[in-house]
């Protein structure tokens, strides 16, 4: 059995990697923190003695730590479970020498002007941008290009930094900010491209050497990811039908965008995000080497009993993939919704779900108080839904959407925070100008 040096700052108590490794989780050599192990102390002790519990898990003194483990352990393969990790398990592995994604196709898989780059050589669609390493670079582009315009971290994920640009207020406003930003403001971290109308779409799936092992389109609703940060709205999406428009084209763009970065010899999961405006065309927003986030991978395990972050990780750990070829059409398809926190004390609905193809999952407790979505994935509940066509499910999921603003309710709390009234929320059929992706 192979020794695996595992990245994962996920919780033990919400992503059982004991029972995801479960033929191979004592070879694992866990680089983990305190927090992330906090009830599940005894998970740790039985199943990843060769542990290293790190205080600062995003400083470089991190990556310290894991090669020394490595070297101690004698590491045969690298794994990480974070798309903030695939950088550093890269550099892990050419240091060690040791299979698996290196940095040339990590740096493509994260670096989004390196993507977009390598992506418009290949004579893929990608909107027009440029990296952004001072002001002067900015105020060039939007000369070039005009408004609007979107700046972005080019690390980035879940939408963390995106600002929609539209005048001369909203460059200073994202100038004003730079305090106060998680993101330096220096070279080699900021980009700026063009803002992209149409509606958007994800293809998650596995990949390996260049190629596509089994992927599956779907169509965000709700006015996309960085929207539902910016106006604290429920984001959700749908699987594509076989014979959608989208379909066939969305999955050309997966085939050859994977075709062109740099590739990995293990399987990996991916996650890419692209807009198809009235042309019918796909225009690439980006990629990235890990499982989709929110409920993508559940979605995808009820239709194809395939969860790809489990999946993902069990491949880098060198177990065989589960499914390795495309399927044929499921029988059914999947979508779902994440309802966002309101302001103020959360008052659930009083009676069951009335939809019954849908799993609803309370994410807080009756009495927390919200403060509104502070982060992409961020819920006051979560709802997978399951029917026999895409029809079905987004008609599901339109009435599971407006019975729950309907029969929830936001009280102002004691600190202040302002009730919400969510029942001018959006419906979850609306697709329109999805401006940014994870």
């Amino acid at each position: 059995m192979p020794k695996v040096l595992l990245f994962s700052r996920q919780p033990l108590t919400g992503r059982p990697l004991h029972e995801w490794l479960d033929d191979t989780a004592d070879s694992v050599v866990l680089v983990t923190t305190p927090k992330a192990v906090e009830g599940a102390e005894d998970v740790l002790a039985e199943h990843f003695p060769m542990h290293r519990l790190v205080p600062d898990y995003h400083s470089w003194a991190t990556e310290r730590v894991a090669e020394e483990a490595a070297r101690t352990y004698g590491a045969d393969l690298v794994a990480s479970t974070s798309e903030s990790d695939v950088l550093r398990a890269a550099r892990l592995r050419a240091r060690l020498g040791l299979p698996g994604q290196l940095p040339d196709s990590a740096t493509a898989y994260r670096d989004k002007v390196v993507m977009k780059r390598i992506a418009r050589e290949a004579g893929i669609r990608v909107p027009a941008f440029t990296a952004v390493d001072s002001v002067a670079d900015l105020l060039d582009f939007l000369d070039r290009t005009g408004w609007p315009a979107v700046v972005k971290p080019r690390f980035g994920a879940g939408s963390e930094g995106v600002a929609v640009l539209r005048g001369p207020e909203d460059v200073a406003a994202f100038l004003d900010r730079q305090r106060a930003a998680d993101v330096p403001y220096l070279p080699g971290q900021w980009m700026a491209e063009s803002f992209v109308h149409g509606d958007f779409f994800h293809v998650d799936g596995i990949m390996r050497d260049g190629r596509v092992v089994h992927s599956w389109p779907a169509r965000y609703n709700g006015g996309g990811i960085a929207q539902r940060v910016w106006d604290d709205s429920h984001v959700s999406s749908v699987m594509l039908a076989p014979d959608d428009p989208a379909f066939t084209p969305l999955a050309g763009l997966t085939r050859d965008v994977i075709a062109a970065l740099p590739a990995a010899p293990h399987p990996l999961a991916f996650h890419l995000e692209a807009w198809i405006g009235a042309d019918g065309e796909p225009v690439l927003c980006e990629i990235a080497s890990r499982a989709g986030g929110a409920l993508i991978a559940e979605a995808y395990e009820r239709v194809f009993g395939v969860q790809l972050a489990k999946e993902g990780l069990r491949a880098q750990c060198g177990s065989a993939l589960t499914l390795a070829g495309q399927p044929a059409a499921p029988a059914e398809l999947a979508g779902w919704i994440l309802f966002p926190p309101g302001y103020g004390a959360f008052v659930p609905p009083a009676g069951p779900c009335p939809v019954p193809t849908a799993q609803l999952t309370h994410a807080m407790a009756p009495g927390a108080v919200g403060r509104g979505v502070e982060h992409l994935t961020h819920a006051a509940a979560t709802a997978l839904v399951a029917a026999g066509s895409a029809e079905e499910v987004r008609k599901d999921m339109e009435e599971l959407t407006r019975w729950w603003y309907d029969a929830t309710d936001w009280v102002r709390g004691s600190d202040g925070s302002d009730a919400s009234d969510a029942s001018d929320a959006s419906d979850a059929s609306d697709a329109s100008d999805a401006s940014d992706a994870s």
